[in-house]
């Protein structure tokens, strides 16, 4: 058999058209069939946070029987975009928004018509086999909390007592009113009424459990919270919404002008020193070469 160059290199070039045309096909199916036969999975990264089956409204309302609510092709249009539905005068969208605070529901990331589909129908399962109930199992205790856990949880939101996991502390985000100093960061919004916003301890619970943003998975997405930070989080937070209640006319921390008064004191401190230093520096010069000029 004689080796043709010719007759090889066109082969090759045919199985290589060939691969180019269907590996993107067999990606896109592999990557759709991935995301719909693991809605379950799905559901508890982007939904636990917000919403439950059967156990009541938390920040967003209960999708129990969801199905019945609101026709399929409305729910799958809103899953893929929540504010172009709210944007577009939707009444029943708008109630939605009034319900769960204000906040409105953010686009989830490769939601496609394919794994919202796949979404309501794990939905419409759970909801068969939910049972109402006005906690959520993983609510913590009604119970009053100790003065060692809103402590504790101070101390995990100032930084001085780390996270298990390794986690950034709250402080490096976010600020709030009874912060010391020059208070916290600016990324994330102010927590001082959070858990009023998020409507008490079962929500605040599922929130730092799975953290729905897009910030807070990235940075906690290795680094979860552990059931006893995420209590003593609740209860400090608890406690710091009952006293901004209690007093509410007391001064809010302002850590702009807190900064603003530090950095021009400490600038003027330093405009004297340095002129101190420079006058100095030049009478040591100058005076000796005047002196011997006039003399």
């Amino acid at each position: 058999m004689v080796f043709d160059p010719g007759a090889w290199w066109g082969k090759w070039r045919r199985t290589r058209e060939l691969c180019a045309f269907f590996a993107p096909l067999l990606a896109l199916a592999a990557t759709g069939a991935g995301l719909a036969q693991d809605p379950a999975a799905f559901y508890r990264k982007n939904c636990a946070a917000c919403h439950s089956v059967g156990r009541g409204p938390m920040v967003g309302p209960d999708l129990k029987d969801v199905l019945n609510r609101r026709d399929r092709p409305w729910l799958v249009r809103f899953l893929e975009n929540p504010k172009a539905i709210i944007d577009s005068g939707d009444a029943y969208a708008r109630n939605l928004v009034a319900q769960s605070h204000g906040l409105i529901m953010p686009a989830v990331k490769g939601l496609d018509q394919a794994n919202a589909e796949a979404l309501l129908d794990f939905i419409g399962a759970q909801s068969k086999q939910a049972q109402q109930s006005s906690s959520g199992k993983n609510a913590p205790e009604e119970r009053p909390f100790t003065a060692a856990e809103v402590e504790h949880g101070k101390e995990i939101v100032l930084g001085s007592r780390p996270l298990g996991g390794g986690g950034a502390p709250c402080m490096s985000c976010h600020t709030l009113r009874d912060l010391p100093g020059l208070g916290g960061g600016k990324l994330g919004p102010d927590l001082t009424r959070s858990y009023e916003r998020l409507g008490g301890r079962t929500n605040m619970s599922a929130w730092l459990r799975s953290p729905p943003t897009r910030t807070m998975q990235a940075v906690y997405r290795s680094h979860a919270f552990q059931p006893a930070e995420i209590l003593s989080l609740v209860a400090y937070f608890e406690s710091a919404s009952k006293q901004d209640a209690a007093n509410p006319a007391a001064p809010q921390g302002r850590p702009f002008l807190t900064f603003l008064v530090i950095g021009l004191g400490g600038s003027l401190i330093g405009l004297v020193f340095l002129d101190e230093f420079w006058r100095n520096r030049f009478r040591a010069v100058r005076r000796p070469l005047v002196a011997r000029k006039r003399g």
